[in-house]
């Protein structure tokens, strides 16, 4: 994870919470107490976010006493503890929401990831995030799919170029859509992998007879035309599912052959699983 992105995350994630002081903790806590906190987990699920939680509290504090137990993509149980912290109880109190909103929603989205994953065994397809995460939260949260045994998917709009049905319609066809942008990153001098989208076989064709793309997306296909459009392809491209897919329909197109599958679901409807940190 990048480090300059964490550190900002970190920095304004505490100014939104904590603003000029923790006044309920400074007003009845001396400053120079010291405490013990664990990482308390409450639900079964796939732990993540615990490096993360060891990042805050350093920043916190950096001579932090922090005794790891259990690590990322570890599966856990009610009663289990995460890891133990030792430093100033102002510090301890000061990052614990934080902590325990990184650490709830991240594990709750690898927990999800998990279960998405395994419902694909024995098949070659792949798990993909999405862009449908929270602001400011993406680099985590994709994180956490991975965590979880998921695949990232581009993290933003300047890692890959992935041509949609409205660059489609805006572009004047896909014919347009592909060639320009094979000009366009020729012209910025840029190495970009292009996926596009397809709503039906007939898209599908013309994108075939076109090529100059790496990926093909077959978007809200049911599995019978997914079946189809994977043996048109015939490996000449990389082939991802997308759109309406749930875990009692994915092992269907799964099935099909596709390469990947993209499940908007692992980030944006998620249940953070539930811990709490608590004074020992």
């Amino acid at each position: 994870m990048n480090d300059e992105y964490l550190k900002s995350f970190i920095i304004n994630a505490l100014k939104e919470d904590v603003g000029d002081g923790d006044h309920s903790s400074q007003a009845c806590i001396p400053s120079e107490a010291e405490g013990k906190v664990q990482l308390l987990v409450k639900e079964a699920g796939v732990l993540a976010g615990v490096e993360v939680a060891f990042d805050v509290f350093r920043h916190l504090q950096s001579d932090i006493e922090i005794h790891p137990i259990l690590g990322d993509g570890t599966l856990v149980k009610p009663g289990d503890v995460a890891f133990t912290v030792k430093g100033k109880v102002l510090t301890l109190l000061k990052g614990e929401r934080l902590v325990l909103n990184i650490m709830q929603r991240m594990s709750g989205i690898a927990t999800q990831t998990r279960e998405y994953v395994k419902l694909l065994e024995g098949t070659n397809t792949k798990i993909l995030d999405t862009r449908k995460t929270t602001p400011g939260m993406r680099m985590l949260e994709k994180e956490a799919v991975k965590i979880g045994g998921g695949e990232n998917h581009r993290m933003g709009l300047f890692d890959m170029v992935m041509l949609k049905d409205n660059h489609v319609d805006f572009a004047g066809g896909i014919e347009k859509a592909i060639k320009t942008t094979h000009q366009y990153l020729k012209t910025v001098g840029k190495d970009l992998k292009i996926e596009i989208e397809v709503r039906n076989m007939e898209e599908l064709r013309q994108v075939l007879a076109v090529g100059g793309v790496d990926r093909i997306m077959l978007d809200n296909f049911d599995p019978q035309t997914t079946r189809e459009a994977v043996k048109l392809i015939d490996g000449k491209y990389e082939t991802e599912s997308s759109g309406g897919i749930t875990k009692e329909t994915i092992r269907s197109y799964a099935e099909c052959g596709v390469d990947y599958i993209s499940v908007g679901a692992l980030t944006h409807h998620i249940r953070s699983l539930d811990m709490s940190l608590k004074a020992i």
